[in-house]
């Protein structure tokens, strides 16, 4: 319990570093692929990404949808792919592969579609090589570039506040 304590407040430790240390540049690059990380715990539909994407314009191929859930219990069916603690270590280190891939990835939209200030979640959304960051989580604005006020089951106005705002930054 007490490693888990310290494991905890490495991974805050990693995420004040990283979010010190970023650099938005700002371009006018358009959005043509999409990174999105959600807690399973706050939110199950996940098609409805898929038809963000088209009202984005986005072809379907260029949407990459990954979820996290702290404890996945045996024989529960999850979305795939789901990452747990397990993959994360010490001071923002990622043990998944995938996950790696993942976040290397320089997606030009990131969105963090999640509510509550969990740590991992955090520090997936700052390891992120992603352009531009769009979130819902109003707790630490250091994290997203643009933060769209909503509750996590109001995706219809999460939509369209955040194609109005990427009309407005040039980005679609």
């Amino acid at each position: 319990m007490i490693l888990k304590g310290f494991k905890e407040k490495s991974n805050k430790n990693y995420i004040d570093s990283q979010s010190k240390n970023r650099v938005v540049s700002p371009s006018n690059t358009k959005v043509n692929r999409i990174g999105v990380l959600f807690n399973t715990e706050e939110l199950i539909n996940v098609p409805i990404f898929n038809g963000l994407a088209e009202g984005l314009n986005i072809k379907k191929e260029n949407i990459e949808i990954i979820a996290f859930k702290s404890q996945i219990k045996k024989d529960e069916d999850v979305f795939s792919p789901t990452y747990t603690l397990k993959h994360l270590g010490w001071k923002g280190t990622i043990k998944e592969p995938t996950l790696k891939k993942f976040l290397n990835t320089e997606f030009d939209l990131l969105i963090s579609y999640y509510k509550n200030d969990i740590t991992p979640l955090k520090l997936l959304t700052v390891a992120s090589k992603s352009k531009f960051k769009v979130g819902v989580l109003e707790t630490d604005e250091r994290i997203n570039d643009l933060i769209i006020k909503t509750e996590i089951d109001d995706f219809k106005t999460f939509t369209s506040e955040l194609k109005k705002y990427l009309k407005i930054l040039n980005k679609i």
